[in-house]
């Protein structure tokens, strides 16, 4: 299906700016008529309709987030104290470059960094949060403020996204694990621990637990796609006898879904949801 030709896509490109971005970057503050949206939602949603690097405006999107990444530009949102900031911004930016392309020296110069700290983090066949923040300080060259969670936490969504398929082989499924097995899910999609899948499949939460599988299937690695039958099976028992899914109205979040033009009839909302979880499933199976 494609809906890169809908009117939510064509919605969004109107609002993206000539350098490539929709104004605050990473920041969900002041949004305006003109610009409700910041560039990583519009960046969100654009991926979720089928844009790929391929396309126009992500190819100008990713041209604003390299100039960012290598200083020549800075994306206009407050700088956050409690953490170091150009350490975050670079992981953001090389995340969201990396979603669309492998083939950007800047990102990719940060993912190697992201992935020495990561592998040493694992060598005894668990994590070590000692070790991982002493090799993050040692590659950065900077004291890790313990209270600065999103980093000091590891599992959130920017990490996870900048090493798919990155990771040394013998240590991606022991990460993948901790991952899944992690008790407050990955910070900024889900909340919750992955191994639990939701108690109520028609709800907004099981759309954005899909969001955070979504993210996982990424992974090639056969140990770790063997780590996701249980979301095949939970899937699996709540399609429709007609092999479709429908996840309700209450998904409808206007970054997930929907996808169709509008859900006024429950066809296109069955078909939208569908569609979705046929992806995911493709790449689990």
């Amino acid at each position: 299906m494609d809906y890169k030709k809908g009117k939510w896509a064509q919605k969004i490109l109107e609002l993206q700016q000539e350098d490539g971005s929709w104004g605050y970057f990473h920041s969900l503050s002041n949004p305006t008529p003109k610009q409700p949206m910041t560039t990583e939602q519009a960046l969100t949603r654009l991926e979720i309709l089928g844009f790929t690097i391929d396309d126009r405006p992500i190819k100008k999107a990713v041209k604003y987030m390299n100039d960012c990444l290598i200083g020549k530009k800075r994306i206009p949102d407050r700088e956050e104290k409690r953490h170091d900031w150009n350490v975050f911004t670079s992981l953001i930016l090389s995340a969201r470059i990396r979603i669309f392309t492998k083939d950007n020296e800047a990102a990719n110069n940060i993912n190697e960094k992201w992935k020495e700290i990561i592998n040493n983090s694992f060598v005894n066949n668990s994590y070590d949060q000692n070790i991982y923040v002493n090799k993050y300080e040692d590659i950065f060259k900077i004291k890790m403020n313990p209270k600065a969670g999103r980093l000091f936490d590891f599992v959130n969504f920017y990490p996870v996204s900048l090493l798919t398929n990155a990771l040394d082989e013998n240590i991606e499924p022991k990460y993948f694990k901790y991952v899944l097995e992690h008790d407050c899910g990955i910070y900024y999609i889900y909340d919750k621990k992955l191994t639990d899948v939701p108690s109520i499949f028609q709800s907004k939460i099981t759309n954005h637990y899909l969001r955070a599988i979504e993210l996982l299937v990424k992974y090639d690695n056969p140990e770790c796609k063997k780590q996701l039958k249980f979301v095949v099976k939970w899937l699996k028992s709540n399609m429709k006898n007609d092999n479709e899914w429908d996840l309700g109205k209450a998904s409808k979040d206007g970054i997930y879904f929907p996808l169709s033009d509008s859900w006024r009839t429950e066809e296109n909302r069955i078909k939208d949801c569908t569609y979705r979880i046929n992806k995911l499933l493709e790449k689990v199976i």
